[in-house]
Protein backbone atom coordinates (compact mmCIF):
# COMPACT_ATOMS: atom_id res chain seq x y z
CA UNK A 1 0.00 0.00 0.00
CA UNK A 2 1.42 3.17 -0.77
CA UNK A 3 1.71 6.14 1.45
CA UNK A 4 -1.52 8.06 -0.26
CA UNK A 5 -3.42 5.08 -0.26
CA UNK A 6 -3.11 5.00 3.36
CA UNK A 7 -3.82 8.29 4.55
CA UNK A 8 -7.15 7.81 2.03
CA UNK A 9 -7.83 5.15 4.56
CA UNK A 10 -6.83 6.74 8.04
CA UNK A 11 -8.90 9.50 6.93
CA UNK A 12 -12.11 7.22 6.23
CA UNK A 13 -11.48 5.68 9.48
CA UNK A 14 -11.11 9.12 11.70
CA UNK A 15 -12.34 11.96 9.48
CA UNK A 16 -10.79 14.60 7.62
CA UNK A 17 -9.82 16.48 11.20
CA UNK A 18 -8.54 13.03 12.49
CA UNK A 19 -4.89 12.44 10.27
CA UNK A 20 -1.74 14.84 10.52
CA UNK A 21 0.06 14.00 7.93
CA UNK A 22 2.19 16.61 6.22
CA UNK A 23 5.65 17.37 7.43
CA UNK A 24 5.36 20.15 9.71
CA UNK A 25 2.31 18.41 11.47
CA UNK A 26 4.57 15.64 12.04
CA UNK A 27 7.63 16.78 13.24
CA UNK A 28 5.33 17.53 16.24
CA UNK A 29 5.47 13.96 16.92
CA UNK A 30 9.44 13.31 16.40
CA UNK A 31 9.65 14.14 20.55
CA UNK A 32 8.42 13.03 23.32
CA UNK A 33 9.62 15.17 26.85
CA UNK A 34 13.01 13.64 27.10
CA UNK A 35 14.74 13.57 24.52
CA UNK A 36 17.45 16.93 24.48
CA UNK A 37 20.31 15.04 23.14
CA UNK A 38 19.56 11.71 25.20
CA UNK A 39 16.67 9.77 23.25
CA UNK A 40 16.39 9.26 19.33
CA UNK A 41 14.10 10.91 17.49
CA UNK A 42 11.63 9.03 14.79
CA UNK A 43 9.07 10.84 12.09
CA UNK A 44 6.18 8.83 11.53
CA UNK A 45 4.41 7.78 8.49
CA UNK A 46 0.72 9.70 9.77
CA UNK A 47 -0.49 10.52 12.90
CA UNK A 48 -4.05 9.27 13.53
CA UNK A 49 -6.33 11.23 16.54
CA UNK A 50 -9.37 8.66 17.30
CA UNK A 51 -12.01 9.80 19.24
CA UNK A 52 -13.86 5.76 19.95
CA UNK A 53 -12.79 2.25 20.69
CA UNK A 54 -14.11 1.06 16.66
CA UNK A 55 -11.35 3.74 15.13
CA UNK A 56 -8.72 2.74 17.08
CA UNK A 57 -9.20 -1.22 16.30
CA UNK A 58 -9.82 0.04 12.33
CA UNK A 59 -6.70 1.23 12.54
CA UNK A 60 -4.64 -1.30 13.90
CA UNK A 61 -6.21 -3.66 11.81
CA UNK A 62 -5.68 -2.04 8.70
CA UNK A 63 -1.91 -1.60 10.03
CA UNK A 64 -1.44 -5.53 11.09
CA UNK A 65 -2.91 -6.20 7.25
CA UNK A 66 -0.26 -3.83 5.72
CA UNK A 67 2.39 -4.63 7.62
CA UNK A 68 2.86 -1.40 9.13
CA UNK A 69 4.44 -0.65 13.13
CA UNK A 70 1.89 1.33 15.59
CA UNK A 71 2.61 3.33 18.49
CA UNK A 72 0.50 4.72 20.81
CA UNK A 73 0.72 7.78 21.98
CA UNK A 74 -0.69 10.00 25.17
CA UNK A 75 0.09 13.89 26.02
CA UNK A 76 4.22 13.05 24.74
CA UNK A 77 5.45 14.21 28.30
CA UNK A 78 6.94 11.04 28.68
CA UNK A 79 11.33 10.91 29.16
CA UNK A 80 12.66 7.51 27.52
CA UNK A 81 11.37 7.88 24.31
CA UNK A 82 8.31 4.94 24.61
CA UNK A 83 5.87 7.18 22.51
CA UNK A 84 8.77 8.00 19.61
CA UNK A 85 8.22 5.96 16.47
CA UNK A 86 11.69 5.01 15.78
CA UNK A 87 10.95 2.75 12.97
CA UNK A 88 8.35 4.92 11.48
CA UNK A 89 4.51 3.64 10.97
CA UNK A 90 1.21 5.13 12.26
CA UNK A 91 1.30 7.10 15.87
CA UNK A 92 -2.40 6.64 17.55
CA UNK A 93 -2.70 9.76 19.28
CA UNK A 94 -5.27 9.04 21.67
CA UNK A 95 -5.55 12.60 23.61
CA UNK A 96 -9.19 13.14 21.93
CA UNK A 97 -10.41 10.01 23.80
CA UNK A 98 -10.68 12.14 27.00
CA UNK A 99 -14.36 11.55 28.51
CA UNK A 100 -14.83 10.23 32.29
CA UNK A 101 -17.56 7.68 31.22
CA UNK A 102 -18.89 6.95 35.01
CA UNK A 103 -17.79 7.58 38.59
CA UNK A 104 -19.19 4.80 41.11
CA UNK A 105 -18.76 6.56 44.57
CA UNK A 106 -20.11 3.55 46.14
CA UNK A 107 -17.63 1.45 44.97
CA UNK A 108 -14.99 4.38 44.61
CA UNK A 109 -14.13 3.50 41.25
CA UNK A 110 -13.74 5.57 37.75
CA UNK A 111 -13.88 4.58 34.28
CA UNK A 112 -11.99 6.54 31.77
CA UNK A 113 -10.70 7.09 28.64
CA UNK A 114 -7.18 6.92 28.07
CA UNK A 115 -6.80 10.59 27.28
CA UNK A 116 -7.55 12.30 30.91
CA UNK A 117 -5.45 14.29 31.88
CA UNK A 118 -4.31 12.78 35.41
CA UNK A 119 -4.94 16.24 37.72
CA UNK A 120 -8.67 16.45 36.26
CA UNK A 121 -9.80 13.03 37.24
CA UNK A 122 -8.91 13.80 41.04
CA UNK A 123 -10.15 17.36 40.16
CA UNK A 124 -13.67 15.90 38.86
CA UNK A 125 -13.87 13.82 41.84
CA UNK A 126 -12.89 15.87 44.58
CA UNK A 127 -16.08 16.88 45.38
CA UNK A 128 -17.50 13.49 45.67
CA UNK A 129 -14.59 12.57 48.11
CA UNK A 130 -12.37 11.15 46.57
CA UNK A 131 -8.81 11.45 44.36
CA UNK A 132 -6.70 9.33 41.50
CA UNK A 133 -3.62 8.87 44.09
CA UNK A 134 -0.67 8.47 41.65
CA UNK A 135 0.19 11.91 40.73
CA UNK A 136 3.79 12.41 38.28
CA UNK A 137 4.77 16.32 38.44
CA UNK A 138 3.85 16.25 34.79
CA UNK A 139 0.28 15.38 35.92
CA UNK A 140 -1.44 18.84 34.53
CA UNK A 141 -0.54 17.34 31.01
CA UNK A 142 -0.30 13.49 31.18
CA UNK A 143 -2.83 11.31 30.77
CA UNK A 144 -4.46 8.25 32.32
CA UNK A 145 -3.46 6.31 28.78
CA UNK A 146 0.21 7.34 29.03
CA UNK A 147 0.20 6.70 33.37
CA UNK A 148 -0.63 2.78 32.45
CA UNK A 149 1.80 2.28 29.24
CA UNK A 150 4.58 3.51 31.95
CA UNK A 151 3.63 2.50 35.14
CA UNK A 152 4.34 6.08 36.43
CA UNK A 153 5.07 7.20 39.94
CA UNK A 154 4.52 10.52 41.38
CA UNK A 155 5.30 12.29 44.93
CA UNK A 156 2.39 10.43 46.61
CA UNK A 157 3.33 7.03 44.86
CA UNK A 158 5.51 6.60 48.40
CA UNK A 159 2.48 5.25 50.38
CA UNK A 160 -0.21 4.91 48.04
CA UNK A 161 1.73 3.15 45.22
CA UNK A 162 2.19 3.59 41.66
CA UNK A 163 -0.11 3.38 38.73
CA UNK A 164 -0.42 -0.26 38.86
CA UNK A 165 -1.80 -0.85 42.35
CA UNK A 166 -5.09 1.45 40.88
CA UNK A 167 -5.65 0.16 37.65
CA UNK A 168 -8.37 -2.42 38.51
CA UNK A 169 -9.50 -3.50 34.63
CA UNK A 170 -8.52 -2.58 30.96
CA UNK A 171 -9.90 -2.37 27.56
CA UNK A 172 -7.60 -3.00 24.82
CA UNK A 173 -7.04 -3.44 21.59
CA UNK A 174 -4.73 -6.14 20.58
CA UNK A 175 -2.17 -6.05 17.62
CA UNK A 176 -4.45 -7.70 15.23
CA UNK A 177 -7.08 -5.44 15.93
CA UNK A 178 -9.23 -7.64 18.72
CA UNK A 179 -11.02 -5.43 21.31
CA UNK A 180 -10.33 -7.35 24.57
CA UNK A 181 -11.37 -6.90 28.38
CA UNK A 182 -9.08 -7.57 31.59
CA UNK A 183 -9.62 -7.51 35.22
CA UNK A 184 -12.78 -6.25 36.24
CA UNK A 185 -14.41 -4.74 39.22
CA UNK A 186 -13.28 -7.72 41.62
CA UNK A 187 -10.26 -8.30 43.54
CA UNK A 188 -8.19 -11.70 43.35
CA UNK A 189 -9.59 -13.16 39.85
CA UNK A 190 -8.21 -16.62 39.33
CA UNK A 191 -6.29 -16.77 36.38
CA UNK A 192 -3.17 -14.93 35.10
CA UNK A 193 -3.01 -11.14 35.88
CA UNK A 194 -3.30 -9.60 32.26
CA UNK A 195 -3.68 -6.35 33.48
CA UNK A 196 -0.76 -6.42 35.64
CA UNK A 197 0.98 -7.52 31.98
CA UNK A 198 -0.21 -4.44 30.43
CA UNK A 199 0.58 -1.65 33.17
CA UNK A 200 4.04 -0.26 32.44
CA UNK A 201 4.34 -2.52 28.96
CA UNK A 202 5.30 0.54 27.32
CA UNK A 203 2.63 -0.10 24.28
CA UNK A 204 4.18 -2.68 23.24
CA UNK A 205 1.37 -5.52 23.83
CA UNK A 206 -1.81 -3.72 23.27
CA UNK A 207 -3.24 0.05 23.18
CA UNK A 208 -5.75 0.95 26.01
CA UNK A 209 -9.20 2.64 25.34
CA UNK A 210 -10.72 2.43 28.51
CA UNK A 211 -9.23 2.32 31.80
CA UNK A 212 -11.39 1.26 35.33
CA UNK A 213 -9.48 3.01 38.10
CA UNK A 214 -9.65 2.90 41.62
CA UNK A 215 -10.01 6.16 43.42
CA UNK A 216 -8.79 6.65 47.16
CA UNK A 217 -10.87 8.62 49.86
CA UNK A 218 -9.82 12.38 50.54
CA UNK A 219 -7.87 12.13 53.94
CA UNK A 220 -9.24 14.04 56.98
CA UNK A 221 -5.73 16.11 57.66
CA UNK A 222 -3.15 16.83 55.63
CA UNK A 223 0.13 18.32 57.31
CA UNK A 224 2.79 19.73 55.06
CA UNK A 225 6.70 20.38 56.55
CA UNK A 226 9.67 21.81 54.72
CA UNK A 227 12.77 20.87 56.33
CA UNK A 228 15.88 22.65 55.46
CA UNK A 229 19.51 21.23 55.96
CA UNK A 230 22.87 23.01 55.51
CA UNK A 231 23.87 19.34 53.33
CA UNK A 232 22.26 16.97 51.27
CA UNK A 233 23.78 13.58 53.34
CA UNK A 234 21.79 15.61 56.29
CA UNK A 235 18.52 15.65 54.47
CA UNK A 236 19.35 11.92 53.09
CA UNK A 237 20.20 10.52 56.62
CA UNK A 238 17.12 12.43 57.87
CA UNK A 239 14.83 10.43 55.07
CA UNK A 240 16.35 7.10 56.23
CA UNK A 241 15.31 8.15 59.89
CA UNK A 242 12.09 8.18 59.26
CA UNK A 243 11.39 5.22 57.54
CA UNK A 244 13.26 3.43 59.45
CA UNK A 245 10.89 4.71 62.48
CA UNK A 246 7.83 3.15 60.98
CA UNK A 247 6.37 6.29 58.98
CA UNK A 248 5.32 6.38 55.93
CA UNK A 249 4.29 9.76 55.07
CA UNK A 250 2.03 10.85 51.94
CA UNK A 251 5.24 11.95 50.43
CA UNK A 252 8.67 12.39 51.44
CA UNK A 253 10.85 14.73 48.40
CA UNK A 254 14.52 15.97 48.65
CA UNK A 255 15.84 19.10 46.72
CA UNK A 256 19.23 20.40 46.51
CA UNK A 257 20.62 23.63 46.32
CA UNK A 258 20.89 23.89 42.92
CA UNK A 259 17.14 23.49 42.34
CA UNK A 260 16.08 26.11 44.89
CA UNK A 261 17.78 28.09 42.81
CA UNK A 262 16.21 27.67 40.07
CA UNK A 263 12.48 27.32 41.55
CA UNK A 264 12.76 29.74 44.10
CA UNK A 265 13.27 33.01 42.00
CA UNK A 266 10.42 31.89 39.76
CA UNK A 267 8.17 30.65 41.73
CA UNK A 268 8.88 31.85 44.85
CA UNK A 269 7.79 28.78 46.51
CA UNK A 270 9.34 29.47 49.83
CA UNK A 271 12.31 27.40 49.95
CA UNK A 272 15.27 29.08 51.80
CA UNK A 273 17.81 29.87 49.09
CA UNK A 274 21.13 29.46 51.36
CA UNK A 275 19.68 25.75 52.26
CA UNK A 276 21.87 23.10 51.01
CA UNK A 277 18.75 20.33 50.44
CA UNK A 278 15.31 20.51 51.15
CA UNK A 279 12.69 18.01 52.54
CA UNK A 280 9.18 17.96 51.63
CA UNK A 281 7.15 16.14 54.19
CA UNK A 282 3.51 15.38 53.76
CA UNK A 283 0.88 13.24 56.46
CA UNK A 284 -2.18 12.64 56.02
CA UNK A 285 -5.19 10.48 58.33
CA UNK A 286 -7.07 11.09 60.83
CA UNK A 287 -5.78 14.98 62.55
CA UNK A 288 -4.64 13.47 65.43
CA UNK A 289 -2.59 10.89 63.81
CA UNK A 290 -1.13 13.83 61.75
CA UNK A 291 -0.34 16.14 64.43
CA UNK A 292 1.60 13.31 66.28
CA UNK A 293 3.69 11.69 63.50
CA UNK A 294 4.15 15.60 61.97
CA UNK A 295 5.60 16.27 65.45
CA UNK A 296 7.99 12.94 65.46
CA UNK A 297 8.95 13.99 61.62
CA UNK A 298 9.98 17.50 62.68
CA UNK A 299 11.92 15.93 65.89
CA UNK A 300 13.89 13.10 63.47
CA UNK A 301 14.66 16.53 61.22
CA UNK A 302 16.07 18.35 63.65
CA UNK A 303 17.77 15.64 65.48
CA UNK A 304 19.81 14.86 61.35
CA UNK A 305 20.54 18.72 61.61
CA UNK A 306 17.53 20.35 59.85
CA UNK A 307 18.40 24.69 60.50
CA UNK A 308 14.45 25.02 60.20
CA UNK A 309 11.25 23.31 60.20
CA UNK A 310 8.51 24.63 58.85
CA UNK A 311 4.55 23.73 58.73
CA UNK A 312 2.32 25.20 55.80
CA UNK A 313 -0.90 25.49 58.31
CA UNK A 314 -2.53 27.49 54.76
CA UNK A 315 -3.90 25.53 51.60
CA UNK A 316 -2.72 28.28 49.22
CA UNK A 317 1.13 27.71 51.43
CA UNK A 318 1.14 24.29 50.44
CA UNK A 319 0.08 24.94 47.04
CA UNK A 320 3.02 26.64 46.41
CA UNK A 321 4.99 24.58 48.37
CA UNK A 322 4.42 21.60 46.08
CA UNK A 323 4.07 23.48 43.12
CA UNK A 324 7.78 24.55 43.29
CA UNK A 325 8.77 20.41 43.80
CA UNK A 326 6.45 19.95 40.53
CA UNK A 327 8.24 22.73 38.65
CA UNK A 328 11.66 21.92 39.07
CA UNK A 329 12.11 20.78 35.52
CA UNK A 330 10.48 23.32 33.73
CA UNK A 331 12.99 25.88 36.16
CA UNK A 332 16.43 24.70 35.25
CA UNK A 333 15.59 26.60 31.80
CA UNK A 334 16.96 29.38 33.93
CA UNK A 335 20.09 28.26 34.64
CA UNK A 336 21.13 25.89 31.26
CA UNK A 337 20.17 26.00 27.81
CA UNK A 338 19.62 22.08 27.96
CA UNK A 339 19.29 19.54 30.30
CA UNK A 340 18.49 16.04 30.47
CA UNK A 341 16.42 14.15 33.54
CA UNK A 342 17.95 10.44 34.57
CA UNK A 343 15.43 8.10 36.47
CA UNK A 344 17.18 5.19 38.63
CA UNK A 345 16.55 3.51 42.01
CA UNK A 346 18.68 2.71 44.87
CA UNK A 347 17.92 1.15 48.31
CA UNK A 348 17.15 4.17 50.94
CA UNK A 349 20.02 3.34 52.66
CA UNK A 350 21.80 3.86 49.46
CA UNK A 351 21.14 7.39 49.03
CA UNK A 352 24.22 8.95 51.04
CA UNK A 353 26.62 7.00 49.02
CA UNK A 354 24.62 7.71 45.62
CA UNK A 355 24.35 11.43 45.85
CA UNK A 356 28.26 11.32 46.65
CA UNK A 357 28.82 9.33 43.67
CA UNK A 358 26.64 11.72 41.65
CA UNK A 359 28.91 14.60 42.79
CA UNK A 360 31.75 13.22 41.98
CA UNK A 361 30.42 12.61 38.09
CA UNK A 362 29.12 15.92 37.87
CA UNK A 363 32.86 17.13 38.74
CA UNK A 364 34.68 14.72 36.46
CA UNK A 365 32.09 15.55 33.79
CA UNK A 366 32.19 19.21 33.75
CA UNK A 367 28.90 19.17 33.85
CA UNK A 368 25.89 20.81 37.21
CA UNK A 369 24.31 18.22 38.62
CA UNK A 370 21.23 18.69 40.13
CA UNK A 371 19.47 16.45 42.59
CA UNK A 372 15.67 15.91 42.86
CA UNK A 373 13.78 12.90 43.93
CA UNK A 374 11.57 10.78 45.52
CA UNK A 375 13.81 10.23 48.78
CA UNK A 376 11.13 8.21 50.57
CA UNK A 377 11.30 5.24 48.23
CA UNK A 378 15.15 6.04 46.61
CA UNK A 379 14.24 6.98 43.50
CA UNK A 380 16.61 9.47 41.91
CA UNK A 381 16.41 12.26 39.06
CA UNK A 382 19.83 13.80 38.64
CA UNK A 383 19.30 16.83 36.28
CA UNK A 384 22.24 16.71 34.41
CA UNK A 385 22.98 20.51 32.54
CA UNK A 386 24.76 20.85 29.59
CA UNK A 387 25.07 23.54 26.45
CA UNK A 388 24.22 21.19 23.50
CA UNK A 389 25.88 23.72 20.98
CA UNK A 390 29.13 23.24 22.90
CA UNK A 391 31.50 20.67 21.30
CA UNK A 392 31.35 17.69 23.65
CA UNK A 393 28.76 18.66 25.92
CA UNK A 394 26.10 15.87 24.56
CA UNK A 395 28.71 13.32 24.73
CA UNK A 396 30.09 14.14 28.00
CA UNK A 397 26.17 13.97 29.57
CA UNK A 398 25.88 10.81 27.65
CA UNK A 399 28.58 9.55 29.48
CA UNK A 400 27.57 11.18 32.78
CA UNK A 401 24.04 9.25 32.69
CA UNK A 402 26.24 6.08 31.76
CA UNK A 403 28.27 6.19 34.87
CA UNK A 404 24.98 6.72 37.51
CA UNK A 405 22.75 4.04 36.17
CA UNK A 406 26.01 1.75 36.36
CA UNK A 407 26.65 3.16 40.25
CA UNK A 408 23.16 2.80 41.38
CA UNK A 409 22.56 -1.00 39.87
CA UNK A 410 25.70 -2.06 41.42
CA UNK A 411 24.32 -1.12 44.80
CA UNK A 412 21.12 -2.86 44.01
CA UNK A 413 19.29 -0.69 42.21
CA UNK A 414 16.65 -0.45 39.35
CA UNK A 415 17.03 0.97 35.92
CA UNK A 416 14.01 2.89 36.55
CA UNK A 417 11.55 4.19 39.10
CA UNK A 418 8.38 5.67 36.73
CA UNK A 419 10.05 6.57 33.26
CA UNK A 420 9.97 3.61 31.27
CA UNK A 421 13.12 1.61 29.62
CA UNK A 422 11.78 2.84 26.13
CA UNK A 423 14.95 3.42 23.87
CA UNK A 424 16.69 5.59 26.47
CA UNK A 425 17.66 2.85 28.75
CA UNK A 426 17.16 -0.35 26.53
CA UNK A 427 20.85 -0.98 26.04
CA UNK A 428 21.37 -0.54 30.13
CA UNK A 429 19.01 -3.74 30.21
CA UNK A 430 21.82 -6.01 30.50
CA UNK A 431 23.03 -5.00 33.38
CA UNK A 432 20.43 -5.89 35.15
CA UNK A 433 19.12 -8.80 33.37
CA UNK A 434 20.37 -12.16 32.11
CA UNK A 435 19.83 -13.59 28.42
CA UNK A 436 17.52 -16.01 29.97
CA UNK A 437 15.81 -13.38 31.75
CA UNK A 438 15.16 -11.26 28.02
CA UNK A 439 14.38 -14.41 26.29
CA UNK A 440 11.27 -14.93 28.98
CA UNK A 441 10.14 -11.20 28.27
CA UNK A 442 10.55 -11.82 24.66
CA UNK A 443 8.36 -14.86 24.89
CA UNK A 444 5.52 -12.55 26.63
CA UNK A 445 5.54 -10.11 23.90
CA UNK A 446 5.97 -12.64 21.26
CA UNK A 447 2.54 -14.04 22.76
CA UNK A 448 0.40 -10.66 22.32
CA UNK A 449 2.52 -9.36 19.01
CA UNK A 450 4.11 -12.41 16.81
CA UNK A 451 4.81 -9.72 14.12
CA UNK A 452 6.19 -7.27 16.56
CA UNK A 453 4.79 -4.29 14.98
CA UNK A 454 3.48 -2.86 18.18
CA UNK A 455 6.05 0.05 19.29
CA UNK A 456 9.09 -1.56 18.11
CA UNK A 457 12.20 -0.91 18.99
CA UNK A 458 11.92 -0.20 22.55
CA UNK A 459 12.89 -2.21 25.72
CA UNK A 460 14.51 -4.66 24.75
CA UNK A 461 18.68 -4.27 24.03
CA UNK A 462 19.97 -3.77 19.88
CA UNK A 463 20.58 -6.78 18.59
CA UNK A 464 17.48 -8.39 20.06
CA UNK A 465 14.15 -8.84 18.02
CA UNK A 466 11.59 -9.63 20.15
CA UNK A 467 9.76 -11.90 18.44
CA UNK A 468 13.52 -13.58 18.26
CA UNK A 469 12.45 -16.17 21.28
CA UNK A 470 14.83 -18.94 20.26
CA UNK A 471 17.59 -17.14 19.75
CA UNK A 472 17.22 -15.39 22.71
CA UNK A 473 16.85 -18.61 24.85
CA UNK A 474 20.07 -20.01 23.04
CA UNK A 475 22.16 -17.01 24.59
CA UNK A 476 20.96 -17.98 27.87
CA UNK A 477 21.69 -21.31 27.29
CA UNK A 478 25.00 -21.02 26.32
CA UNK A 479 25.24 -18.22 29.40
CA UNK A 480 24.64 -20.87 31.64
CA UNK A 481 27.16 -23.19 30.43
CA UNK A 482 30.05 -20.29 30.93
CA UNK A 483 29.68 -19.46 26.96
CA UNK A 484 29.90 -16.06 26.15
CA UNK A 485 29.63 -15.05 22.84
CA UNK A 486 28.32 -11.40 23.15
Amino acid sequence: MDRAALIDKLRDICGEGGVFHTPSDLMVYEYDGGVDGAVETGRPVAVTLPTTTEQVAAIVKLAHAAGIPVTARGAGTGLSGGAITEEGGIIVALTRMDRIVEVDREDRTALVEPGVINLELSEATGPQGMFFAPDPSSQKACTIGGNVAENSGGPHCLKYGVTTNHILGLEVVLPDGRVVWTGGRASGAPGYDLTGALVGSEGMLGIVTKALVKLTPNPEAILVQLAAFPDIDSASQATSKIIAAGIIPAALEMMDNLCIQAVEPQYHAGYPMDAGAVLLVETDGSAEEVRAVGEEIAAICRECGATEVRIATEQGERDRLWKGRKMVLAAMGRLSPNYYLHDTVVPRSQLPATVARVAEISADSGLPIANVFHAGDGNLHPLMLFDRRKPGDTERMLEAGKEIIKFCVSVGGALSGEHGIGTEKRDYMTLVYTAEDLAAMAGLKNAFDPGGRFNPGKLFPKGYVCGEVRALRAQAIAQKHGIYAW
